[in-house]
């Protein structure tokens, strides 16, 4: 059966990936929106990963196999761009999606589902995105589709269907996080409620969330979870010396790039539900 995934578990298990995303600095190719590139790619440099704003459709089959893993970000889509995404996740390397007001037109939930399809190894988004994508699922229809405000219960539904019905773990992001493969359900309880006044921190942590599957693709419920905890830990250590929004921003890049092992293993919030 393996060992039991206590706290302490949690603990190691978010420093060793910290750690092997530190030694093998994974390459991360980034197609994502405009307005996140700069967070993003200063996250993943700060946590020793290597990233790579690339989304020119001309060069993903010499580029793309040689990634360690791909993150792909709806934010700013347009028909330009969405080939190159299509490509890049189907180049065979493990992948992550962030889809970003995924109901937001007919144009964005399309385009989301048809990358849904391609087997993302990881779905990160905010509970309404979660929500709106498992409505849009043939196997979920009795999720009827978004509201302002949500039921945890119903979001963690939505995501469990979500998770089965398209083989890939889906995380929610929110006050906790909620991470599942359709069967395991573990929460994520770091972070601090001003990180959602930095535009972009859900980019830079599913961006974080690649560099953890690229660096162990063998387990990405569990890279999943540590990504979003090891963010929300650097939002904490940040926010101690953070005066507003942009200090945090600065604060919070600067502590995932020296967060250590005792601060790791002794700070980060996982734990698998009953």
């Amino acid at each position: 059966m393996g060992e039991e995934r206590t706290e302490a578990w949690w603990g190691r298990r978010a420093w060793a990936l910290l750690s092997a995303v530190r030694a093998r600095a994974p390459l991360v190719q980034c197609i994502t929106n405009l307005v996140s590139m700069d967070i993003a790619a200063n996250a993943l440099t700060a946590a020793g990963a290597s990233p790579a704003m690339l989304h020119c459709i001309r060069e993903i089959p010499d580029f793309t196999p040689r990634c360690h893993a791909v993150y792909i970000n709806v934010g700013t889509l347009s028909e330009d761009w969405l080939p190159s995404m299509r490509a890049a996740a189907s180049a065979g390397r493990p992948w992550v999606l962030d889809p970003v007001a995924a109901a937001a037109s007919q144009f964005r939930m399309e385009a989301c589902l048809e990358l849904l399809a391609l087997r993302p190894a990881v779905v990160r988004g905010n509970a309404s995105e979660i929500l709106a994508l498992a409505a849009r699922s043939d196997s979920s229809p009795t999720f009827k589709g978004v509201d302002s405000s949500h039921d945890s219960g119903e979001v963690l539904q939505a995501a469990k269907a979500l998770a089965r019905s398209s083989g890939t773990v889906v995380a929610v992001s929110g006050a906790v996080d909620f991470i599942t493969d359709g069967e395991q359900v573990i929460s994520a309880s770091n972070g601090v409620a001003m990180m959602q006044k930095i535009t972009a921190t859900g980019c830079a942590v599913t961006a974080l969330i690649a560099a953890f599957v690229g660096a162990d693709p063998s387990d990405a419920l569990a890279a999943a979870a540590c990504a979003l905890a090891i963010f929300g830990l650097a939002g904490e250590i940040g926010m101690e010396s953070a005066k507003g929004p942009a200090s945090l921003r600065m604060h919070l890049i600067d502590a995932l790039y020296g967060l250590d092992e005792q601060t790791v293993t002794s700070g980060v919030k996982i734990a698998l539900l009953p």
